[in-house]
């Protein structure tokens, strides 16, 4: 039997889960304008375990969150990820956040974006395909009407960018999931389970959050 726990802290959302065998058994998250993940996060661990009937002890491996995203959250998620995996011994396992995102869109053709929001017009982003491969790097750019252009058939959005994205990208075969907002543990679960089979893990004492802050700044092809 598999037990991991999943942590996410990247964004607004601070959640958990316990999942065996790669099934999400408890989940407790919480979204709000104001980060309080120092404050919640521990709180939320003890309360699944309690709530899945497990101790620390029953743990194979924790999973987290691994960026991009907000730095301070990123913080808090990796130093307690880390800090368990210190004093019982078991993995670390890192999960792409962006992919996190992308795998609540349930669809079947075309292609996911998942971006969170910087600042300004800028996002980080990837492209994943409904079954969450990757086709294309994360990246911190400058969303302008000309990107993501050159993509052909159903390009579906997610992530907390809608309001200013949708102001610029407005190709026919754009669609916005405006109800997927925030990356959550729930579907860590899944992901984070492949991985700890392939024992694709990372040394819990080198390991950093994946900080992405340089944009690339696109020049407009509109004439002034």
């Amino acid at each position: 039997m598999t037990y991991i726990l999943n942590i996410e802290t990247s964004t607004k959302n601070c959640s958990v889960t316990i999942a065996k065998n790669g099934v999400t058994v408890i989940c407790n998250e919480i979204a709000e304008e104001g980060y309080s993940h120092a404050e919640r996060l521990h709180v939320f661990i003890e309360a699944i375990l309690k709530e899945a009937g497990i101790a620390y002890k029953d743990l194979s491996a924790i999973a987290v969150s691994q960026g991009p995203g907000s730095y301070t959250g990123l913080r808090i998620g990796v130093s307690a990820a880390k800090g368990l995996c210190y004093a019982l011994g078991i993995p670390l396992i890192a999960v792409d956040t962006l992919q996190i995102l992308a795998a609540q869109a349930s669809v079947f053709d075309g292609l996911i974006i998942p971006m969170i929001d910087a600042r300004r017009m800028e996002v980080y982003s990837a492209i994943f395909t409904p079954e969450l491969k990757n086709k294309r790097e994360t990246r911190a750019e400058i969303i302008t009407e000309n990107s993501f252009e050159e993509l052909e058939g159903a390009v579906y959005f997610v992530g907390d960018c809608a309001e200013k994205g949708q102001t610029v990208l407005t190709k026919e075969n754009f669609t916005f999931l405006e109800e997927i907002k925030y990356p959550s543990a729930n579907e860590m679960s899944a992901l984070s389970f492949e991985k700890y089979k392939k024992s694709d893990t990372v040394d819990v004492a080198y390991f950093e959050p994946f900080y992405l802050k340089d944009f690339m700044v696109t020049t407009s092809k509109k004439q002034v």
